[in-house]
């Protein structure tokens, strides 16, 4: 009997051959995995509202490179597998240490979390959600300056970048659209330049992302995999991206299911991790 695949693996499907086929049909697909067009229908919602893929008539279609839903959009996505990701990489703090984070939906969650850090914790952002997170701790945030983006929630631009220049950081956290074998990449060429420039100033750097974000490819590449010290994630890589991640030296922390969504200051553990490297 023919391996049942599971939804994950019938979802990742969907998605490789969307890469070599503008259009598939529910019917096809559903063929194709010997399910009924409901379960191949669901499949292809749940990759809508992640912002992976269109709907289409009787099918799906692949959701051009250039483009991500608002982050108020995104933060309705993947509400779990963010906190939980928040969480851990909290764990990866101390106090009194300097910390980048770029504007995204899963950063914003980091920055409730790094509440529970401790005094001292001095924060440099281009995001308003994360600088609004931490009005209310015992930290200092520091906001960069640039042209504001209503849809990202933060400043971009010349300004930003050169005002991120003037610091040095401990410890950068940057959100990404896609992670692949052959590197990091966004839909937003701005925000792209400003996730290079903390990965640039910090003498640690980590992405946090979600497993949907796996094996992604989008407009503009970020960076190498070999500029980051790890990855915090829902879920451990497979295939070729996990093979690059262990040759380049990234560490994978991929966060516990147990801690409750209901406290942001909530700890996390790390059930899979490799020592950083540098």
């Amino acid at each position: 009997m023919a391996h049942r695949l599971r939804k994950d693996e019938r979802r990742a499907q969907i998605l490789d051959a969307l890469r070599y086929t503008p259009h598939l049909r529910i019917t096809s697909l559903a063929e194709r995995f010997a399910v009924t067009t409901e379960t191949v229908r669901r499949d292809i919602d749940a990759l809508s509202e992640t912002g992976l893929v269109d709907r289409a008539h009787g099918g799906a279609v692949a959701r051009p490179m250039a483009f991500q839903p608002s982050i108020s959009e995104r933060e309705q996505a993947t509400v779990e597998e963010r906190r939980r990701i928040a969480a851990t990489a909290a764990q990866l703090v101390s106090a009194g240490q300097v910390v980048m984070i770029d504007a995204g939906s899963t950063t914003s969650q980091l920055a409730w979390h790094l509440n529970a850090v401790g005094e001292r914790l001095r924060v440099i952002t281009n995001s308003y959600p994360v600088a609004s997170a931490l009005a209310s701790a015992n930290l200092r945030a520091i906001v960069c300056p640039g042209d504001f983006n209503g849809r990202e929630g933060g400043v971009f631009g010349q300004d930003t970048s050169d005002f991120l220049s003037r610091f040095n950081g401990n410890i950068a956290f940057i959100g990404a659209s896609g992670i692949a074998a052959d590197g990091i990449s966004d839909v937003n060429r701005e925000a792209a330049w400003v996730k290079r420039t903390m990965l640039a100033r910090c003498e640690r750097a980590y992405l946090l992302v979600d497993h949907s974000k796996f094996d992604t490819r989008l407009l503009e590449v970020v960076a190498p995999l070999d500029d980051l010290d790890g990855i915090v994630t829902d879920r451990a890589p497979q295939g070729p991206l996990a093979r690059q991640l262990d040759k380049v030296g990234v560490a994978v922390h991929v966060a516990d299911e147990s801690p409750s969504t209901t406290d942001p200051a909530a700890a996390a553990s790390l059930s899979r991790s490799r020592p950083d490297h540098g």
